[in-house]
């Protein structure tokens, strides 16, 4: 008679929080989510947009969702976006934000990048994959199209041109004023944009030319928006794969800036618009 031996395997989902240096002293905190049984399961770095964190909303059953589908996901807080290491959610160091740039967050996301490739605290990778959300997102196509570590590339709601973050009109009376003050509508906080910000910005146009730089990218990319995205309206991304006729496009019907989540979000189950965002994204990267 033939014996079998059967062998049931358990699924454990855990999260790892690290905290690392980031710009101008500045620690960055970040957690990867994983699943146990594949501690060397490919790697996607989560890149959050303006006024964003971590920890906001439904990010940390995105990050569930990429784990129980066979990834590991590391989503951080850029090193100036007012949070702090013992404050992941609130904006506390409104200082920090202030003296934001783009610069400080590609620098940021690099030494991401370096924490994920040389495997000091997890198991390293050759390859990454980024999604980048928003302002994230624009941040996200420059490092694609700057580093070759970098495997494919998925921008959600991302926009097209770093001055669209605000009023153009605004900007003379903001190099006159040396700040200009952003209302959270969630916080009720007047958060403070110094001009650094903007001399940035024009110090430094070629590089930071979302479109030349989308442009440039040969990395697999999908592309995704919601039509009903009242922040960053769609043309952007119409903009950005009229630039790279290559990349995937997805444009989600019904579909607002941040896909049906909130913060703080209490259900268990994604918003339908997120969760179409997730399995489109998985089936991408895979």
């Amino acid at each position: 008679m033939d014996k079998y031996i059967f062998v049931q395997t358990y699924t454990v989902i855990k999260k790892e929080t690290y905290t690392i240096p980031g710009s101008k002293g500045r620690n960055m905190l970040m957690d990867l989510t994983f699943d146990t049984a594949l501690p060397y399961a490919p790697l996607v770095i989560f890149v959050h947009g303006f006024k964003g964190f971590k920890d906001w909303g439904t990010h940390n059953a995105v990050a569930k969702y990429f784990a129980e589908n066979g990834f590991r996901f590391l989503k951080f807080n850029f090193s100036h976006n007012g949070t702090t290491p013992e404050k992941p959610l609130d904006f506390v160091d409104l200082i920090a934000f202030g003296d934001n740039t783009f610069s400080i967050e590609l620098d940021d996301l690099n030494s991401v990048i370096d924490f994920a490739c040389n495997g000091g605290s997890i198991p390293p990778t050759a390859k990454v994959d980024l999604i980048g959300h928003s302002m994230g997102g624009g941040i996200s196509i420059i490092k694609t199209a700057e580093d070759s570590r970098i495997g494919k590339l998925v921008t959600f709601a991302s926009i097209s041109n770093f001055h669209n973050l605000w009023p153009k009109e605004q900007e003379k009376q903001w190099k006159i004023q040396n700040v200009m003050y952003m209302h959270n509508s969630r916080t009720n906080q007047q958060m403070p944009l110094k001009a650094t910000l903007l001399n940035d910005l024009e110090q430094n146009a070629a590089r930071f030319d979302i479109i030349k730089k989308a442009a440039q990218i040969s990395q697999p990319w999908l592309i995704t928006h919601g039509d009903m995205d009242t922040s960053v309206p769609l043309a952007h991304a119409h903009e950005i794969k009229a630039a790279n006729p290559h990349a995937k496009i997805m444009v989600i019907s019904g579909g607002d800036h941040v896909y049906g989540a909130s913060h703080p979000y209490s259900k268990d189950t994604l918003p339908g618009h997120l969760l179409s965002f997730c399995d489109a994204s998985i089936a991408f990267l895979k």
